[in-house]
């Protein structure tokens, strides 16, 4: 049997992580079996689904080199075949139409809360005659389509995370709503339990593998596959992503969707790489950087926990920056060329192509995420950088002036080289007679305009081939001559 597994987002907001996450284990069992990969868009609500959210999933799952083998699939597309399965449960006594009004339904809820009940449908209009349907679609009254869920029946599988997982037909909130109120003898529109059946019927799916907020609607379509006379898949269910108080990752936590996660500057590589940890433990537990392919050998669902993920910013960023250290600098250069535009530094991508490697390579082993370039490399771009705080007070120091200007004058006019750099530092020492680490202090405080920052040689060295190691020596100077 060859595997057949799913992802089913909905377009009704942006590529969300659990959704993503769900898709990582998706693929990797689909890899690890040599299966197939399905892409199904469940589009059915038709109020809240998007175009620009069908193009963002579908754009964040190639971003993360989550490719699919079949679809998309659009559920919008297929409503014949619903109704037609539907109304072969109709034929076979299996579904009814119920006709009861919003007010009734309130009404019973009310009662039911009242003794203490859990609210559920009491299965009233299973069982109605035709000149009952009549009476009631002649008050034009429009009825919902209902399946028969027996209250004795018990539902059991063997879930692929958790084991042996077991409901009572009497707590599945009593006979299911399938379709939507139409007028007559028409369909409404088929609802999700009902349609994701069918779809995963119709394309074969051999494992039903999401996130475990959808426990509770596995039972209603097992049965509803036994009525559809089709076998069943296995199902499993994977633990929640948490956020840092233990609860479901939502968007009150802020960052949730995958196009925010990629302005933010994480690569797709650490981002999978992350989400395939959140739930998943490789069977070498010191590895933690690997490809999707390098986890696809090893993934199966007895090494996916069934405790919820908490979500750990520190762990991805720690991830990621292990992706931008071992990056090629050409390739990083690539991605932060769209950063530092963003940022409106002045540069020709083309042209001025050297200088940005050089300026990627003294800041990549730095960096955590692409977005840290910005701040990071501002001193590079900008010709009036500023001094901050600390800056200000070492530029302050006595006699600093004289020792800047011996500097300044000591550039030569040709680019500097590191050697030349050094001759100059050790010169300055020598004749002004001060340390060489305050002075490397303080012209890293000149040159940045900071006491912290990537390699100061390297920089003052990118700095020179535009002229700005003069300018900020000057205003340096300026300072410097202030407090004298």
């Amino acid at each position: 049997m060859t595997v057949r597994v799913r992802i089913a987002p909905s377009p009704t907001g942006n590529l969300h992580i659990g959704t993503a996450r769900t898709a990582v284990f998706n693929w990797l069992f689909a890899r690890h079996k040599q299966g197939q990969f399905i892409l199904r868009v469940e589009d059915t609500d038709v109020e809240r689904s998007r175009p620009e959210f069908t193009d963002n999933i579908l754009e964040g799952m190639t971003w993360l080199g989550l490719t699919w083998d079949e679809g998309p699939f659009f559920q919008s597309k297929r409503m014949d075949l619903y109704r037609q399965s539907i109304q072969t449960l109709l034929d076979q006594g299996l579904a009814y139409r119920s006709y009861e009004t919003p007010e009734e339904l309130d009404a019973m809820r009310d009662a039911q809360k009242a003794k203490n009940e859990a609210p559920r449908y009491d299965n009233h209009h299973r069982n109605l005659t035709p000149d009952q349907q009549a009476a009631f679609a002649a008050e034009g009254r429009k009825p919902v389509v209902r399946f028969k869920i027996e209250n004795d029946r018990e539902i059991s599988w063997n879930d692929l995370v958790r084991g042996t997982v077991s409901w009572k037909g009497r707590d599945l909130g009593g006979d299911m709503v399938i379709a939507r109120a139409s007028e007559g003898d028409d369909i409404g529109q088929p609802l999700y339990n009902f349609v994701v059946v069918v779809d995963d019927i119709d394309m074969g799916i051999t494992q039903v593998i999401r996130g475990e907020d959808h426990i509770g609607n596995t039972p209603k379509q097992i049965l509803l596959y036994e009525a559809l006379e089709a076998t069943v898949p296995e199902f499993g269910h994977t633990p929640l992503i948490l956020n840092s108080a233990g609860a479901k990752l939502s968007k009150r936590d802020g960052v949730t969707s995958i196009a925010d996660f990629k302005k933010m500057g994480y690569t797709p590589e650490a981002l999978v790489n992350y989400m395939t940890l959140l739930g998943w433990s490789p069977p070498d537990s010191t590895q933690e950087i690997f490809s999707l392919s390098q986890a696809a050998e090893n993934f199966s669902f007895d090494r996916v926990n069934k405790a919820g993920a908490k979500f750990d910013w520190d762990k991805l960023n720690w991830i990621n920056g292990q992706y931008l250290h071992a990056m090629p600098v050409d390739h990083l250069t690539n991605l932060l060329i769209p950063y530092w535009q963003e940022a409106s530094y002045k540069f020709d991508p083309v042209g001025d192509r050297p200088w940005l490697d050089q300026i990627s390579a003294v800041i990549g082993a730095s960096l955590a995420r692409l977005d840290e370039a910005i701040e990071m490399t501002r001193y590079l771009f900008i010709a009036d950088v500023g001094f901050d705080e600390e800056a200000t007070t070492q530029l302050h120091q006595d006699g600093l002036a004289a020792a800047l200007t011996a500097v300044l004058d000591a550039i030569p006019a040709e680019p500097l080289t590191d050697g030349t750099i050094q001759e100059i530092v050790k010169q300055v020492v020598k004749d002004k007679n001060i340390k060489k680490g305050f002075l490397m202090k303080s012209l890293r405080a000149a040159l940045t305009g900071a006491l912290k920052g990537p390699d100061l040689v390297q920089s003052w060295l990118i700095l020179n081939q535009r002229g700005m190691d003069r300018q900020r020596l000057q205003q340096a100077i300026a300072l410097a001559e202030t407090a004298s």
